[in-house]
């Protein structure tokens, strides 16, 4: 196992979670009733926002995986194979992107957020 930094294992993982679940409450409170609003008849991808919602399930349990990861390594256990934990963070990352990167340019510009 390389050399880790064990305090940070345990600080991101006691925060992986709940800054996942604050974000995506944001987004369902916020972000996507006012895209559902803005969207006309016509235009209407409410499927977009179902399957938003869905992700949103599927990164709440993958962080939580990626937590109980984090904090046997932070405790000291280690892991049997650290090849599988950089494939499960990559994983997780790159559902975040992609999820992140659908809504900068489909839901934020529909609402009036240009970044």
């Amino acid at each position: 196992m390389p050399n880790v930094d064990r305090l940070q294992c345990l600080n991101l993982a006691n925060s992986i979670v709940p800054l996942t679940r604050d974000v995506h409450r944001y987004e369902e409170t916020v972000v996507f009733p006012a895209y559902e609003a803005a969207l006309t008849m016509a235009k209407a991808s409410l499927s977009s926002v179902t399957r938003l919602r869905a992700e949103h399930i599927e990164d709440e349990c993958f962080a939580g995986e990626v937590t109980e990861a984090l904090l046997a390594i932070g405790h000291g256990e280690g892991t049997e194979n650290a090849e599988a934990v950089g494939f499960m963070l990559r994983g997780f990352f790159e559902s975040l992107r992609r999820h992140i990167a659908f809504e900068r340019e489909h839901l934020l510009p529909r609402i009036g957020i240009d970044e």
